[in-house]
């Protein structure tokens, strides 16, 4: 990005490769996971602004090429997961040694990069701000994304009870029942409020918004008494302001879920909940949906496709 904006703003370019220095670790990125905060921070409206020239990109897997003074945590040759908040989308992505962590094993490079994220937001959300027991009723709003899907999939591997997925289309809805939907709510035609409580017999233990906007009060409204409303993003756009007095009459708690604040404030805890993810992949218990590989010198057509909302699951970019 040379200048803020939209996707066609980016340009694919040569650079200096970057410098390692004390505490860095320069990464050789085989792939980079493509994800909304992705869309905002080119645009100027995330809440990190760095200064252009920069590329986007925040999530990659890949190998250690070299390291800096000080660090201990990675070698050079290791495959890693690199968690940042730009720099990403490029050959080589020099990063801090507290956001890189091992690489899951059994696992993909296209894979380990588009679940580290999402799933790893999902495992923090059920485990640690939801605590989601075996039986309970989940609805999923934006099921077809990135945090959709891990959603879905987390869930089930978690014993949760009844998940019903809440997307924009027919064909978005026929993704989530292949990936473990029990029930689904197309809240491009159907009164969501209304579909949910019949659907969970009154009203959903868990509700999770990755997407904010109209949706998010209509499935507060949806939520059962003692229930947990996960705030996980944004997609729509707007960030929806909603009647207090809900969570009074149902006894219900609003929840924050910032899975990069966790990583940070918490490391120990979030590389186990990762060990974890991986040991589920490699094993079959959760299959994450790669829908698309683009070269990354078609980056900004991943963005679009995302912007306009083509993508089902997760999509990644490879150098």
């Amino acid at each position: 990005m040379n200048e803020l904006g939209g996707p066609e703003k980016l340009a694919y370019q040569e650079v200096p490769d970057p410098q390692v220095g004390k505490g860095q670790v320069l990464v050789e990125v085989k792939a980079a996971g493509v994800n909304f905060p992705d869309l905002l921070i080119i645009q100027g409206l995330y809440q990190f602004k760095p200064e252009p020239p920069f590329s986007p990109g925040g999530e990659v897997a890949g190998v250690v090429r070299a390291v800096g003074e000080g660090v201990t945590r990675v070698k050079p040759g290791d495959d890693v997961v690199a968690l940042g908040i730009w720099g990403g989308f490029a050959e080589l992505m020099l990063i801090g040694e507290d956001r890189v962590l091992p690489m899951p094993e059994g696992v993909s490079y296209d894979v380990a990069a588009a679940t580290t994220t999402t799933y790893g937001t999902m495992v923090h959300a059920y485990q640690d701000r939801a605590k989601l027991a075996e039986g309970e009723t989940v609805l999923v709003l934006g099921a077809a994304g990135g945090v959709g899907t891990a959603a879905i999939e987390v869930a089930k591997r978690m014993g949760a009870g009844k998940i019903v997925a809440a997307a924009s289309s027919p064909e978005k809805l026929e993704v989530c029942k292949s990936i473990g939907a029990d029930e689904v709510i197309d809240y491009s035609r159907e009164d969501l409020k209304k579909r949910a409580k019949e659907l969970t017999g009154g009203g959903a233990d868990v509700v999770v918004d990755p997407v904010g906007g109209p949706y998010s009060e209509p499935a507060l409204r949806a939520t059962a008494w003692n229930g947990r409303f996960l705030v996980v993003g944004f997609a729509a756009g707007d960030i929806p302001s909603v009647p207090l007095n809900l969570t009074l009459l149902k006894g219900c708690a609003v929840v924050g879920v910032f899975w990069g604040a966790f990583l940070a404030r918490e490391p120990k805890a979030a590389t186990a909940q990762l060990r974890q993810i991986g040991q589920w992949v490699a094993a079959g218990e959760l299959s994450p949906l790669v829908s698309k590989a683009y070269p990354l010198a078609d980056g900004a057509q991943a963005l679009r496709d995302l912007a306009d909302r083509k993508v089902t699951g997760k999509v990644v970019l490879k150098p």
